[in-house]
């Protein structure tokens, strides 16, 4: 393996030889397994989760990284083709990559839609510049459009819980003041419709996501037995669900328009999770989100405090797998 950037690059089989090794680092550690190995993370946006997890992983495979941040203690990077770098960034991302690439033995970038062109979003031209950029492993640590290692993270934790893989999966727009990127809902369904899962999206109206993320997802379920359906009626979506994962997601209708969307959002500060959702779930459904979360604005306390909750578990596992990855990318 020498990139990881979609888990649509790998068939269901090869997805869960990466959960089992995951779950094998994590009962057995390899301490010295990259030693002498350096990886390299660009964040273009900013990190919680991303960055310690990646970092943390690599140590206790016993390799080292280095972090840079564009504009923090390194110059601003520019990320378009044939600008006229007349303004702030010093740096262009050309130059940049090549010269961090030579500096360590694999690369991550993690870098966020514009949210101003939709079907540049979609086809995803700032990343896959950068990605050919480098000439070493390279791992997706998040762009416009997808997020691999949540995604694979969500993978391992419904897996570690039991869910079963022809289970109901709801992922279900919520409120949030702001239009968000489509990458982690367009990597979810995908998700889960590859594991073999009866998806549903439930969304306002308004809120459907675009159809390339779609008819990727319809094919995933295709190839593994799962199905993908949406709907708007959120009593009909969650009857009987075995997951509900709630996320936040701007719409294509107004993308690139905040005067639309938030005229489109205003009205729906009701899709906010509470213990009153799980009416016709299943008694033993779980929730599941990526995080950050506002809470009591897209998921309320008595949700993420509740016995249902499994954010804290996703997170964690956001290493064990990156630490997978890593392992495949670095040691084969």
């Amino acid at each position: 393996m020498q990139r990881f950037l979609d888990l649509a690059d790998f068939n269901r089989d090869q997805v869960a030889d990466l959960v089992a090794l995951a779950r094998r680092l994590q009962e057995h550690p390899e301490p010295q397994a990259l030693a002498g190995k350096i990886l390299g993370l660009l964040f273009m946006n900013p990190s919680l989760r991303t960055l310690s997890s990646f970092q943390a992983g690599m140590m206790r495979l016993g390799g080292s990284s280095f972090v840079v941040t564009p504009g923090q203690g390194t110059w601003q990077v520019e990320t378009r083709t044939g600008a006229v770098m007349n303004a702030g960034a010093a740096e262009h991302v050309r130059e940049a990559i090549p010269v961090l690439a030579s500096y360590c033995d694999a690369l991550g970038i993690r870098s966020f839609a514009e949210g101003k062109d939709l079907a540049s979003d979609i086809a995803e031209t700032q990343f896959q510049l950068m990605a050919s950029l480098c000439d070493k492993p390279f791992v997706n640590m998040e762009s416009a459009m997808n997020h691999p290692c949540q995604s694979l993270a969500d993978w391992k934790t419904m897996d570690d819980l039991g869910v079963p893989r022809q289970g109901r999966f709801v992922l279900s727009w919520v409120y949030h003041p702001r239009a968000l990127p489509l990458a982690v809902p367009a990597a979810t369904v995908h998700m889960a419709a590859q594991r073999g899962m009866e998806v549903v999206v439930l969304r306002p109206e308004g809120y459907s996501l675009p159809e390339p993320v779609m008819a990727k997802a319809r094919a995933a379920a295709a190839a593994s037995g799962g199905t993908v359906t949406e709907t708007s009626d959120r009593a009909a979506a969650l009857a009987g669900a075995h997951v509900l994962y709630a996320k936040e997601w701007g719409s294509p209708l107004a993308y690139g328009d905040a005067e639309a969307e938030t005229k489109l959002r205003d009205p729906l500060k009701d899709w906010c999770v509470r213990d009153d959702w799980f009416a016709r779930a299943r008694s033993d459904c779980h929730f599941m989100h990526c995080l950050p979360v506002r809470r009591n604005v897209a998921v309320a306390d008595e949700v993420l405090d509740g016995p249902r909750s499994r954010v804290i578990q996703e997170a964690a596992n956001r290493m064990v797998v990156q630490m997978a990855v890593l392992y495949r990318l670095l040691k084969g």
